[in-house]
């Protein structure tokens, strides 16, 4: 009995299933009905075995069977497979037929790797999570020890609830992910410790594992208890346990005096269902296999099938009036601080409680950028406050941050009078000086020549020529007298969509030079081996979102700039990695404030920050340069995806002052939901509103309207012309 999906065959032989192609076996599992139990002494002992009956129905195929435990628990399996778009579904129902003596349980659907039984072997994709190996997540991130045994993760945790495992020299992949987005509330009235059992749970966990035969439970100090099972391990699997799982990470606390010899201590937070009579669990799970010829083209395909099926539905909002009330939010709060221009680096919601404040030139203070954003604001719609607030922004760090080296200094204290002794991030640097440019345009055009302005730019533009290494590269992050604070050069790619834009303006060609040669470093270290790592200035050298997003923008405009394919191919896969750290899908979630817009909107669009982080809405900030992308290449899925984060990402905001906030349009800037129950510092901090106006109005100079769906009225040709935004870039005399 067979199931087919292209080349792929579905066999059920003895008992299990086969996956083979071209008569060769890919992957197996002799044993598919799987059972974690949960014993009286809360250890958790697993379990297994081979179908009892296996008959055809209807096109599909039914297998069931029966595992009791040597407590006497029973447990009925009913699987249903069907062959479904471009792979398997597989529909698990399991009821608990006898009760013993047994605490919880959990099942899993799985596949044995059958080409290596080495993790080290596979390359593996969980949006937000994991990339190939994880060589550039932090030591505490799953997959960084690939000594472990369970590498599985609740999938509540992941962009979309995916995971990828391919052989890397085969080129063969396997992909499980959660059919539906169907997930329900956990109990809210309970902690999730390192083994707990709750009945309301419908979230799965997803990885993989190769498990000895042995139980494998940590106390919650760090200590695991180990037990010889009779059930034989199966080997490295890719697994999809029900419910879920946290599996196998370091003890992130110490617990002095204890000697664990030559063990690690680590945690391991399994959830379990009842051991009960009757107890039923449903769920579904697709199963998608493929040839690629790397990781990159497997990430995209399989991104892409699970996004088609997952994606939440649009937000409605208006865009227009949500992006005036952003600049609402941005004229009130910015304000004079005695000689200094700015806003709070920090306001408690709902009411904005000003918590602190303190002035940073990008990242999460974006200055410059709000400058320019409320002086073109003011300008276009007669809002004289906003533009003498926007003019004094500029004005402030133009005349003020400049250190001796020509290095802008980062972060200024009206406090002190002075500025912080904060790294001069490279990031962080592109965020406020291309804002600094770009106001010095629009003022230019005005007829208002601000030559402070243009000298700052030029400084800073000489400086990066003067310190850029031969290789194209920059350091991470510079002092002010621009000796080198840390040496990682994965921030390169900022760098470089401010040395094309001040090229077009300057017309000097050492700037375009820099660009290209910071480009051809970039493509070599950033794009072929997806060493996307440290874009997010409060954070380690680890993977993350934003450095995928600078690396876009740079990529992007090398290639507005020349033309050339290769910088089109890189921001293609920039963007195709970058997106895949957005939540595309949606679960419901608790939070413990009345005031918040979880209470009633959905969590899709916010994006995971750092490998296994929290999330935030920092992905706002591309919708503009997606749509771009998708004028470019007529890629339909890029179209939709600019459309989702354009709407999406609003949700965390009080859109329309129903929620109770302070101003209408004003969300938090990040939190952890991977739990269901929010936890979040739950302040606005002003990159959160710049990052949803600044494209925005962009989208609006470029093609006339605050929607995508208003760009899309245009015709195909005039879109087309509108998006060469370097043929009209700088216009006018070069200096």
């Amino acid at each position: 009995m067979r199931l087919a999906c292209g080349s792929y065959i579905l066999l059920f032989k003895e008992g299990g299933i086969e996956v083979r192609k071209n008569d060769r076996i890919l992957y197996s599992n002799k044993r598919p009905m799987f059972v974690t139990v949960k014993t009286a002494f809360a250890v958790n002992a697993f379990y297994d075995g081979a179908y009892a009956d296996i008959a055809a129905s209807g096109g599909n195929v039914v297998a069931r069977g029966t595992v009791t435990v040597p407590s006497g628990s029973a447990f009925s399996f009913t699987d249903v497979y069907e062959a479904a778009g471009a792979g398997f579904k597989v529909s698990r129902t399991v009821e608990v037929l006898e009760a013993r003596d047994d605490l919880g349980f959990s099942t899993k659907v799985s596949l044995k790797m059958e080409e290596s039984d080495d993790v080290r072997d596979y390359n593996c994709f969980a949006p937000g999570v994991w990339y190939k190996q994880n060589e550039f997540a932090p030591d505490s991130a799953i997959g960084k020890d690939l000594d472990n045994e369970y590498f599985w993760r609740m999938e509540t945790r992941y962009a979309l609830p995916l995971f990828a495992m391919q052989h890397i020299a085969s080129g063969e992949a396997a992909a499980l992910s959660r059919w539906a987005a169907d997930a329900t509330l956990p109990s809210t009235d309970i902690v999730r410790s390192e083994n707990i059992t709750d009945p309301k749970c419908t979230v799965g966990a997803i990885g993989m594992s190769k498990p000895e035969s042995k139980t494998l439970n940590y106390m919650y100090y760090g200590f695991g208890i180990r037990r010889e099972l009779e059930t034989e391990a199966a080997g490295l699997s890719i697994d999809y346990v029900y419910p879920g799982g946290d599996g196998e990470l370091p003890v992130n606390r110490s617990y002095a005096g204890l000697d664990f010899r030559h063990q690690k201590p680590k945690t391991f937070q399994r959830v379990n269902h009842p051991v009960t009579a009757g107890f039923t669990q449903s769920y579904a799970v697709a199963i998608h296999f493929g040839h690629y010829g790397g990781f990159q083209p497997m990430m995209k395909e399989l991104w892409r099938v699970t996004y088609a099926r997952l994606r939440d539905k649009l937000f409605e909002l208006d865009n227009e009036r949500h992006y005036r009330n952003g600049m609402n939010i941005l004229t009130r709060y910015t304000r004079q601080y005695g000689d200094s221009y700015g806003l709070p680096f920090a306001c408690q919601l709902p009411d904005m409680d000003i918590s602190s404040v303190s002035f940073q030139f990008g990242f999460v203070g974006q200055q410059p950028g709000i400058g320019y954003q409320l002086l073109r604001y003011g300008d276009k719609e007669n809002v004289p406050e906003a533009f003498a607030k926007g003019v004094g922004v500029i004005d402030f760090w133009a005349n003020s941050a400049m250190a001796e080296s020509g290095l802008p200094r980062m972060c200024y204290n009206p406090t002190l009078r002075g500025f912080e002794p904060y790294p001069h991030y490279i990031r962080m640097l592109a965020d406020g000086i291309e804002a600094v440019l770009d106001a010095y345009l629009y003022m230019r055009e005005k007829g208002d020549e601000r030559p402070a302005w243009l000298a700052f730019c030029r400084r800073t533009a000489d400086w990066l020529v003067g310190i850029q290494h031969e290789d194209g590269s920059f350091y991470r992050a510079y002092n002010a007298d621009g000796s080198i604070r840390m040496e990682s050069k994965s921030n390169t790619p900022s760098a470089i969509r401010f040395l094309v834009q001040f090229y077009l303006v300057s017309g000097d060609d050492s700037y375009r030079a820099a660009a290209i040669k910071a480009g051809e470093w970039s493509y070599d270290h950033n794009y072929r081996t997806m060493e996307y790592r440290g874009g997010t200035c409060d954070n380690s050298d680890i993977q993350d979102k934003e450095a995928g997003i600078y690396a876009l923008f740079g990529f992007l405009a090398l290639y507005d700039l020349t033309g050339e394919d290769r910088w089109l191919e890189a921001a293609i896969g920039a963007a195709d990695y970058t997106e895949t750290w957005t939540y595309a899908w949606t679960f419901p979630v608790h939070t413990i404030w009345p005031k918040h817009p979880f209470n009633r909107y959905s969590i899709s669009g916010q994006s995971i920050i750092t490998i296994g982080g929290g999330a935030d809405v920092y992905m706002a900030a591309c919708s503009y340069t997606y749509y771009r992308l998708y004028v470019i290449t007529g890629d339909e899925h890029y179209l939709d995806f600019a459309e989702f984060i354009h709407k999406n990402t609003r949700q965390s905001t009080d859109v329309d002052g129903s929620i109770g906030y302070a101003m209408p349009g004003l969300g938090h800037e990040s939190g952890n939901f991977a739990t269901q129950t929010l936890q979040s510092h739950y302040h606005w901090l002003p990159w959160c509103t710049f990052v949803e106006v600044d494209p925005s109005s962009r989208l609006r100079d470029t093609f006339g309207g605050y929607e995508i769906a208003d760009a899309q009225k245009l015709l195909p040709e005039e879109r087309a012309k509108r998006n060469r935004i370097y043929d009209t870039f700088g216009r006018g005399a070069r200096i």
